[in-house]
């Protein structure tokens, strides 16, 4: 491993604001040092990796630091909103929004495997931050959520960011300020940074978003049962005391129906398949025990509230056999 990139033994683990602030301050100066006059892109999904990046280096340079937000479809229900609102809003950040939730969406219709689904979707994000990269002049740096886990295990490009496959004639050198910082150390940054909660302990997201949990060929109106049950899923585990301690929990929709009746007339349509997993370490996992009134509620809550959705399933499964998503 390369010492640059090789966390120091010395190095006092991040555990509260004094200590965070202490190295915001030292990042900052190492940043301006760094960038000096030039401009940095960094591809902003609305994670915490990325936002934490962003907020360091808006700090740090303000105006310099170019953020493109690509709005693929398949983020969960308020997230572009909210990348929006914290850093164009509330930051003044230099925020460049890109819709391309069609293209994105054609691209994947009639696609089934998860693999090719997660192909497409990698690569269609290049093509579009490549295409944002191409419009902008003296753009020298490129700025990753490269945080130390990342180092460790793929010793290389932070994959879920999908930035890694950029030509080589942009010649970026990377800016990478909490490469040697844990998830949890990153969060701690965050919070002193002043991210909103809601994005500073933000759940794991997998890469290809929604599309790995709308089953199957992804279709329009799967992908909306899955986004709008999901916030009702978030809703009430908030009001009812899961929000924190419950690790990961999320909807599914499969590509298949079933009858059903509502307002006493006969339906065909879609199941949602609630997860609610508890883990230290992602290699295994457990189910949470979601009390069955809240169960209940919820279930109503989505057979009323959400279209094309007639039954509400929980996955029982621990893993293993079962891995955390389900593509």
């Amino acid at each position: 491993m390369d010492n640059s990139n090789k966390r120091p033994e010395t190095m006092e683990r991040i555990t509260n604001a004094e200590l965070a602030n202490a190295f915001i301050e030292e990042q900052i100066e190492a940043l301006k040092k760094q960038i000096g006059d030039k401009k940095v892109l960094l591809a902003l999904s609305g994670g915490v990796d990325s936002s934490v990046v962003a907020a360091l280096l808006i700090k740090a340079i303000g105006q310099q630091l170019v953020c493109v937000h690509v709005n693929h479809g398949l983020l969960r229900k308020g997230e572009p909103e909210q990348v929006i609102d914290v850093f164009r809003h509330q930051m003044n950040a230099n925020l460049i929004y890109v819709d391309a939730v069609d293209r994105f969406l054609d691209k994947l219709a009639g696609v089934s495997d998860p693999e090719t689904k997660r192909k497409i979707i990698g690569a269609e994000f290049i093509r579009v931050f490549e295409e944002e990269a191409r419009k902008l002049d003296n753009i020298e740096f490129l700025a990753q959520g490269t945080i130390y886990p990342d180092i460790l295990e793929s010793v290389g490009v932070k994959a879920h960011h999908n930035v890694g496959g950029l030509p080589e004639d942009l010649k970026f050198e990377l800016v990478e300020p909490v490469k040697l910082l844990f998830k949890d150390e990153v969060r701690v940054v965050g919070k002193a940074l002043g991210l909103p909660d809601s994005m500073v302990y933000r759940q794991p997201f997998p890469g290809p978003g929604l599309g790995v949990r709308c089953l199957g060929a992804i279709t329009r109106d799967r992908l909306e049962a899955v986004r709008e049950s999901d916030a009702i899923l978030r809703e009430e585990f908030a009001k009812n005391g899961l929000q924190g301690k419950v690790w990961q929990y999320f909807t599914v929709v499969p590509d298949f129906k079933s009858v059903g009746i509502k307002d006493s007339k006969r339906t065909f349509a879609y199941p949602v398949i609630i997860r609610a997993i508890n883990t230290k370490d992602a290699m295994t996992a457990t189910v949470e025990n979601v009390p069955f009134e809240l169960l209940q509620h919820i279930t109503a809550r989505i057979t009323s509230e959400v279209e094309n959705v007639n039954r509400v399933l929980f996955d029982l499964t621990q893993k293993p056999s079962a891995t955390i998503e389900w593509e």
